[in-house]
């Protein structure tokens, strides 16, 4: 597995303190990313959290993803929160270290009592002591909140006094990226109240690891409630690995909701699914993996948007349009740039693999931020990707006619089809996972081939194995 390390670097901890006008919790920024350009340690927010409680919880919830592996659990996993301010709300991001589990605090307008909020991403500390005086906070007193050092340290500070390296391997950058795409998919499929929220998610199991991986399980509306069904009937969600949820524990007593999204049922494939806490001031969105021993690095939603020369020519337009939108419209922003929302859609998917936006359920849309990470590491170490740009580079890729059926070979005849635009193959890829975890090398290299000339009945000659 391909990694590097992850280094940040800080003025000082994260603390929550105490003083003679009430609890002040600063949160310590790295080097990040802002509408000027790069810069240490940029300070987003100074003011007060209206539900210090919940706002802790959440904060606590997106640590605890942040520093677990649900899956494999004797390997180690620590990667700081990734902190963006959109100008009217703070979002709080964080990614398991099995690559299975998505977490996202946003802070909205309501949240928050203060200056107003910046714009620009970064990591923010999130250290053991803090967490253990977070975990304490007993009470809605007045809770001063800081992101990003004091005025008078930027000056009164020659350098970063905590450092930190984290393994961050190239599987867990493009599970990031994946994670959104995938989301971008779902629709509300299901809303409980705070009651039944609590009565419905304290039933979940709060074991996990190897053990945990017993197939899907899928949850169904029935009254004001879930109930479990044991296959994919019309209106069911995939609850893959449920102990995964054990997070949104921490915010339990806060809820006034519990909001369900998910793909549309398909017969008995185990799918993705997002569970989003709906909390005073804020919400605490969990997406998970389809399966618990299966990240979202391997799902593909990202590869058909890295495979066209189009969709990189209208993210460098589409980037430059962006503003820290904490809500990306797609219909004015195709507008603006004189494309159609289709590209659009595609530029912020191509977008969406370098970290540039995320996805928010709650308000179906993109949001603008930038991960803190080598943005090519995710196109440049994909392997399908690789593979498929590999045939075609040696001409393993045949075009003949205008529609119907596309022959592929490696060894023996493969057939990649085009059926109402979507490339199915005859390869042990596709037989294995049906597109369930995007297109196969050969498709991809069929749909560039196609992209680079006229679209033509296609042939794909391949000279490596089926993936």
């Amino acid at each position: 597995m391909t990694r590097s390390l992850q280094a940040v670097a800080y003025r000082r901890p994260s603390v929550l303190e105490s003083s003679a006008g009430g609890r002040r919790l600063g949160l310590e920024t790295s080097r990040g990313a802002t509408p000027t350009g790069a810069e240490d340690h940029p300070r987003f927010f100074a003011g007060f959290l209206t539900s210090p409680q919940t706002a802790s919880a959440g904060l606590l919830a997106v640590a605890d993803v942040a520093a677990a592996r649900y899956y494999q659990r004797q390997l180690p996993a620590s990667l700081d929160p990734v902190v963006t301010g959109n100008g009217d709300r703070l979002r709080f991001e964080s990614f398991s270290g099995c690559g299975g589990v998505y977490a996202r605090l946003d802070v909205l307008a309501a949240g928050l009592d203060g200056a107003e909020v910046g714009h620009g991403t970064t990591n923010v500390d999130v250290n053991n002591p803090l967490r253990e005086a977070l975990s304490r906070i007993g009470s809605d007193d007045p809770l001063h909140l800081r992101v990003g050092p004091e005025e008078l340290s930027v000056t009164t500070l020659d350098g970063p006094v905590v450092e930190k390296k984290v393994p961050l391997p190239d599987r867990w950058l493009r599970g990031f990226a994946e994670a959104q795409v995938i989301a971008a998919g779902f629709d509300l499929r299901a809303e409980l109240s705070a009651a039944e929220a609590v009565r419905f998610l304290r039933t979940l199991p709060r074991g996990g690891g190897r053990g945990a991986a017993t197939g899907p399980r899928w949850v169904v509306p029935a009254g004001r409630g879930l109930r479990p069904t044991t296959r994919a009937v019309p209106g069911a969600v995939c609850l893959p690995g449920p102990e995964r949820l054990v997070a949104l524990r921490r915010v339990l007593r806060h809820a006034t909701a519990l909001r369900v999204y998910g793909p549309a049922a398909t017969a008995g494939a185990s799918t993705a699914c997002a569970w989003e806490a709906v909390l005073p001031g804020m919400r605490l969105t969990l997406t998970l993996s389809p399966d618990a021993s299966r990240g979202f690095s391997g799902e593909g939603g990202v590869l058909d948007a890295l495979a066209t020369d189009e969709a990189a020519e209208d993210a460098e337009l589409v980037s430059v349009l962006l503003a820290w939108e904490p809500r990306i419209d797609i219909t004015d922003l195709a507008a603006s740039c004189g494309l159609t929302a289709e590209r659009v859609r595609a530029a912020l998917v191509r977008l969406g693999t370098s970290g540039r936006v995320g996805y928010d359920t709650a308000e179906a849309a993109y949001f603008h931020r930038e991960l803190p990470y080598d943005a090519e590491r995710v196109e440049r170490h994909n392997p399908r990707l690789r593979s498929a740009r590999a045939l075609v580079a040696a001409d393993a890729v045949t075009l003949e006619g205008v529609l119907g059926t596309v022959t592929a070979e490696d060894g023996h005849v493969h057939r990649v089809r085009d059926e109402a635009g979507v490339l199915s193959c005859s390869c042990q890829w596709w037989a294995r996972y049906r597109g369930g975890r995007g297109p196969c090398k050969h498709a991809l290299a069929v749909r560039m081939v196609r992209r680079g000339g006229a679209a033509r009945q296609e042939t794909v000659r391949v000279d490596g194995g089926a993936r």
